[in-house]
């Protein structure tokens, strides 16, 4: 872990009007730590149990991404700590979630992922079921949730071209949304972008990027 390249990181996405979200995953609480006392919030997890153990050791006001694919009974590991959840795929986890949240009288922030990769395995919404569930599944139907705006993941290719019309297709989407839909002010974000494609993600209009070896350094070896 390099400061100077962490700070320079910070730099150029302040430019760009993004956040950080520095994702953790499969790091020792060791190197979140690190990160904190630079002066890092936002941090990415995307397992449930590995998140929960995390923040057991680490300063409370560290905001906690769930940046991977949620299972509805994993909810209960993170409800009364998670500050956004950036990978609500279908009603049903945004039901456990509400559920969560109002037991543990508090709000979760939320992103709707939407499917604009090539890959069967990457999860979301289609454009057609995004739709469906804003109209059948409206926000107000989860109080104890808030609705930030879309999430999405680009397909793994070296094809810039493909990256950049994935990501511009998601952003055309989210002010599509916008436009249709009264889900006000804090309907703002947009999460793409990871280590790899961020920069084409930025230029599409990214608010978050998730990305964790320019900051972490590699994964370690299992």
């Amino acid at each position: 872990m390099e400061k100077t390249t962490y700070q320079n990181l910070i730099s150029e996405l302040e430019k760009q009007g993004a956040q950080l979200i520095a994702v953790s995953k499969v790091h020792p609480a060791e190197k979140i730590h690190t990160a904190y006392d630079w002066g890092h919030r936002d941090f990415g997890e995307n397992r449930a149990q590995e998140m929960q153990g995390k923040a057991e050791k680490l300063p409370e006001d560290i905001r906690w991404h769930m940046i991977g694919p949620l299972q509805s009974n994993k909810v209960k590991y993170i409800a009364d700590f998670v500050y956004m959840v950036h990978s609500v795929d279908r009603a049903k986890i945004a039901k456990e979630l509400n559920k969560r949240a109002k037991k543990a009288d508090r709000n979760i922030k939320i992103l709707l992922q939407v499917h604009i990769a090539q890959e069967e395995q990457k999860f979301g919404f289609d454009e057609k079921e995004l739709f469906k569930f804003l109209e059948k599944d409206p926000i107000e139907k989860y109080p104890h949730l808030t609705l930030c705006g879309l999430m999405g993941m680009a397909t793994f290719t070296e094809n810039e071209e493909q990256v950049r019309a994935e990501f511009q297709g998601l952003k055309d989407l989210f002010n599509q949304v916008k436009e249709k839909y009264d889900l006000g002010a804090d309907f703002k974000e947009l999460s793409m972008g990871m280590s790899g494609d961020y920069p084409l993600a930025l230029e599409a209009g990214a608010t978050m990027v998730r990305i964790g070896s320019k900051v972490f350094g590699p994964r370690p070896k299992k």
